[in-house]
């Protein structure tokens, strides 16, 4: 039952015709959990909690960057270096005193899923890497619990709702069945190294949120067999059937003992089934000022800042490198480096294995690393 103090404050809700009382009870009873607290996750929180979620669980295992206030619209400087779920819980709580919150301070791992998700009723992906994406999919097709994906990539966005089943009983499709297999490690950027406009996540998290709530009360046709896909530069959406491809929902590990024993890091290509060479950026300067024989290979998109003086030398995007692999050295070291270190493994990995290469090193932390020691004292 909904008290007086709720009554009042739920009004609009209340008075909208196809929804009323019953559809906010129902929003009062219910238990969601959103992954992540991050550009998406911000607005997923905000208007669940505004609309009267009973009970929500925020996991994030990170603390608020600078970086971060461009888009995560939940944080202010005041918060830099906080843990991000302890922050979001503490503020969402001033907005609506009738919710329960419950934090999640962890990178989430099998084990932490199989013990947190049984919990709640409708699970919300806010995270921006292949591995944890397939974890929470199979995690949810496992324990039966429904899926809110979104994903966004620079101008772009999608939203789907996976792993529903419908009052008639009929489960609709996977993550799985949309993405059976990952992309190749590296070759998808994240908005840290690429770049993503501020608002886009706010856009796509508020649809989540809107899907989260179509679920919970029942009310309209929740994005289950169906891929909206959404423009920011031409305000264009598009919507993509999605089959269920029950051959690649047998893809989820069977049980919770195959589960666990998952690594999905792998499976996406995030641990180096070769052993890549790497060099630090001080062993990198030393031997620029003693001015060893060395090729640089930036491996970032074109336009990706900073450039950085010391580090000019040759400029292929990942994409390239393999169309003009004979621009590389094979007679002296060749140091390469992205920003933060993953493409520059994976440029690696296809250099090695399809030309041969044996001289080559991956700079530790990239880009962002050179500046730390270099660029920021």
């Amino acid at each position: 039952m909904l008290s007086k103090e709720e009554i009042s404050r739920y009004n609009r809700h209340l008075i909208l015709p196809g929804f009323g009382v019953q559809s906010q009870e129902k929003l009062k009873q219910s238990k969601v959990l959103v992954i992540g607290a991050g550009g998406l996750g911000c607005p997923v929180l905000l208007y669940l909690t505004a609309a009267g979620v009973g009970e929500i669980g925020i996991v994030d295992f990170d603390t608020v960057e600078e970086s971060n206030l461009q888009r995560q619209v939940l944080f202010t400087v005041n918060d830099i270096g906080k843990p991000k779920a302890e922050v979001a819980a503490a503020k969402l709580s001033l907005q609506n005193q009738f919710i329960k919150f419950n934090t999640y301070s962890l990178r989430l791992e099998n084990k932490s899923a199989l013990a947190i998700f049984p919990e709640y009723d409708i699970i919300i992906d806010g995270t921006d890497n292949f591995a944890t994406r397939y974890l929470v999919n199979d995690a949810c097709v496992l324990l039966g619990k429904p899926l809110v994906h979104g994903a966004i990539y620079k101008f772009e966005g999608q939203v789907s709702v996976f792993n529903y089943t419908d009052r008639s009983g009929k489960t609709g499709p996977s993550y799985r069945c949309l993405f059976p297999v990952p992309p190749a490690a590296g070759s998808v950027a994240n908005c840290s190294e690429i770049g993503v406009l501020g608002v886009l996540p706010g856009i796509i998290g508020t649809l989540q949120a809107t899907e989260a709530i179509k679920l919970i009360t029942g009310i309209g046709e929740p994005l289950s067999g169906k891929l909206m896909l959404f423009d920011a530069l031409t305000m264009n959406s598009t919507l993509v059937k999605i089959n269920r491809n029950q051959a690649r929902v047998n893809d989820v590990p069977k049980d919770t003992a195959a589960f666990l024993k998952t690594d999905y890091d792998f499976f996406c290509g995030n641990k180096n089934r070769l052993t890549i060479k790497t060099i630090t950026v001080t062993e990198l300067q030393k031997m620029i000022e003693n001015k060893n024989e060395v090729q640089l290979l930036d491996v970032r998109e074109e336009g990706e800042e900073p450039f950085i003086d010391e580090l000019r030398d040759l400029h292929l995007p990942l994409g390239e490198v393999c169309k003009h692999a004979q621009l590389i050295a094979k007679n002296k070291k060749v140091i390469i480096f992205c920003k933060g270190g993953t493409r520059s493994k994976r440029a690696i990995e296809l250099l090695e294995k399809e030309f041969a290469f044996t001289n080559l090193y991956n700079l530790e932390g990239g880009v962002m690393e050179w500046i730390k020691h270099y660029q920021l004292k």
